[in-house]
This record gives C-alpha cells, structure tokens and sequence, in this order.
C-alpha cells in the first residue's frame, strides 16, 4: 500500500512523514497536476489525496488526477484547514470503507456464483434421471446416465452441507 498527496503547500513533507509513520506505509508527494500525473504514470497507489484547493482552482488537472489514479481511493482534502492527524483519520477510513465493500462484492459474488451453481447441478440431476427413467435406453448409456445422476447428487448434497465457518449451508 502506498499514498500519494497532491497539494502545493509548504512543509507537505512533514505530513508525509508523520502519515507514513503512523500508517506504516510509503507516502509520496507531488507538487501540483504535472507532477502527479508523472508519479502516476509510474507507479499504482492505494489512495491519492489532492488537495481541496488544486481541485477546485483547476477541476480539468484534479479530473485528470483521478482518471489517471485508476483504483486508487481518491480523498479529496483542504490542506490549509486539515492537519496530520484528520489527514490519517481520513485515510484510515477511506480504506476501512473499500475493505468492507470489498468483502461485501465478494459475498454477493459468491452467492450469485453459488446460485447459478446449485441452479445447473438441479438441472443436471433432473435431466439424467428423466433420462434414465426413459424407455429403450441402452445398458451402456444408462450406466453413463446413472453416473452422471450420482455426481449430481453428490454435488447437491456438498452445496447443501453446512460449511465450515458459521454451521449454515453454503450460501
């Protein structure tokens, strides 16, 4: 994880520092628009803070900032009135807020895989057993059949069993 801080003010490498020490992370800073978009050529960030009053005296440079920023958490932050500390809270929360929205696009991620899963093995099983209740079905192709319908509801009954984390069936 590393932060990149886009603002013109004096002393921005003193809150560089003090945020890397107290995030345990890499802090980079960038003199306005041109330099930003150099450093971000070069190298992905977790967040990039820009400071409130680049974005609002250029909203072309700031747009350009965070088109080029990608995935990166963008904060937007007025410098003048915000110190070290607000600057880390707000980074902090940033990341705590893509952390849980990440889990949460992974849980519904796998529930809809999960679905569609259990929807397929359902239509599995239930074709090969109308198969085999079919008549005129060749000793071979019924032994073929028959093994299909087991891994189905084999399948079924693991997609049905409590998983290991919480006792509820998967899902």
């Amino acid at each position: 994880m590393s932060i990149l801080v886009v603002t013109g003010i004096e002393g921005v490498q003193n809150c560089a520092a003090a945020i890397a020490q107290q995030l345990g992370t890499e802090v980079e800073t960038a003199n306005g628009q041109k330099a930003a978009l150099s450093i971000l050529r070069k190298k992905e960030f977790s967040v990039v803070v820009v400071d409130e009053t680049i974005a609002e005296c250029d909203p072309a440079a700031a747009a350009a900032i965070w088109e080029r920023a990608e995935l990166a958490i963008p904060l937007q932050i007025n410098f003048a009135l915000s110190g070290a500390a607000r600057l880390v809270r707000e980074i902090r929360a940033a990341l705590h807020r893509r952390d849980h929205e990440q889990a949460l696009a992974r849980k519904a991620a796998a529930g809809a895989i999960e679905s569609e899963l259990r929807t397929t093995v359902a239509g599995l099983l239930l074709q090969s057993q109308l198969a085999l209740s079919a008549k005129e079905v060749p000793t071979p192709v019924a032994e073929k059949l028959q093994i299909v319908a087991d891994l189905a509801s084999n399948l079924r009954q693991q997609l049905n069993a409590p998983n290991k984390s919480g006792g509820q069936p998967a899902g």
